[in-house]
């Protein structure tokens, strides 16, 4: 690993190193590095030379990452002080670290030992410095207010305001196992793979959020149904396929389920099987083309995913009640 290296995870679950980029620069032609919160920019403020990190967008509108940091050597000094941003490091502590001097916003907060396996939570609004007299070795989840927003809506959550916490050490089982078994990623990128890292990041988010930020969902799922992140991404490729072509299982595998239990879930959620919730969809998408009087009944067939026209009239007056070519003469009475 090249001293202060960023992992990149792809869309395809390849690894891209980038040596030495410091913050602020390209990252690649379509990544930049737009925070201290990781890689580079958080050895610098730390003062040590080695700093790999794993660049996480499975949430697509917003990174997150984490960032190992060791040095058994240290130069004594204050660590550098953070660009101010909305975001959030979470750090968990491997290796003891007794008498932690900390400040925020100048302000002295805390003197308090820090022990191994427990977790700190900095708001890199409150400029977070430390005294580093010691040897240290951390790791560091860089969380922008971006990335919990995008959690909350993805889980139909309401978004959170902030994250309750003191400058202490706290004694948090879940992000202690989900940073460890990231320990070899960050050690072995060429072994891992994106959508293990994501999930676990994911994970580590959604826990932090619910625990810190005391997000709650805005309604329960149905019991035995889809999660509301699985409804709306069933929706989103059903919707995106109106042809029906694309394999129930990839659907399913999409939704992180078996086909068998997909389908079941789906009907308690949606009232209807997933072949049936589509045919109701391409009704719904054949109204709006019907609007436009120069489409034909063929143009208006093909464009929602029917066979042809004859199965568009079949399927339309099933379900509305009145042939297509009736629905659209009603508009103009």
């Amino acid at each position: 690993m090249v001293s202060g290296s960023v992992i990149i995870v792809g869309a395809e679950g390849d690894y891209v190193t980038v040596p030495d980029v410091p913050s602020g620069e390209p990252l690649g032609s379509a990544i930049m590095a737009t925070s201290e919160g990781y890689g580079r920019g958080l050895a610098d403020r730390l003062h040590i030379e080695q700093a790999p990190a794993i660049l996480s967008r499975v949430l697509r509108t917003a990174d997150m990452a984490v960032t190992e940091t060791r040095c058994d050597n240290p130069v004594v000094g204050l660590s550098g002080s953070l660009q101010p941003e909305d975001a959030f490091l979470v750090s968990l502590t491997l290796r003891d670290y007794p008498h932690r001097v900390y400040w925020e916003d100048g302000r002295l907060m805390s003197v308090c030992d820090v022990r191994a396996g427990q977790t700190c939570i900095h708001d890199l609004k409150r400029d977070p410095v430390a005294l580093l007299d010691k040897p240290i070795h951390h790791l560091f989840f860089y969380l922008p207010r971006g990335a919990l927003d995008a959690i909350a809506d993805e889980t139909e959550s309401q978004r959170i305001d902030d994250l309750n916490h003191k400058p202490v050490g706290i004694d948090d089982d879940t992000i202690a196992s989900l940073g460890r078994v990231l320990l070899p990623a960050l050690s072995n990128p060429d072994r891992s793979n994106q959508l293990f890292v994501d999930h676990v990041l994911l994970g580590l988010g959604i826990h932090i959020s619910h625990t810190y930020g005391g997000m709650r969902p805005l309604s329960l799922p149905i019991r035995g149904g889809l999660a509301a992140w699985q409804v709306r991404r069933a929706k989103e490729i059903l919707s995106a396929n109106l042809d029906g072509r694309v394999p129930l299982k990839e659907v399913a595998r999409a939704c992180g389920l078996s086909m068998s239990y997909f389908s079941r879930a789906f009907s308690r959620s949606m009232g209807a099987a997933p072949h049936k919730w589509l045919l109701t969809l391409r009704v719904e998408a054949a109204k709006e083309k019907l609007r436009d009087s120069r489409l034909s009944l063929l143009d208006v067939a093909s464009a929602c995913g029917f066979a042809d026209q004859s199965h568009l009239t079949q399927v339309f007056t099933r379900i509305v009640g009145v042939s297509p070519g009736a629905w659209r003469r009603a508009l103009d009475e």
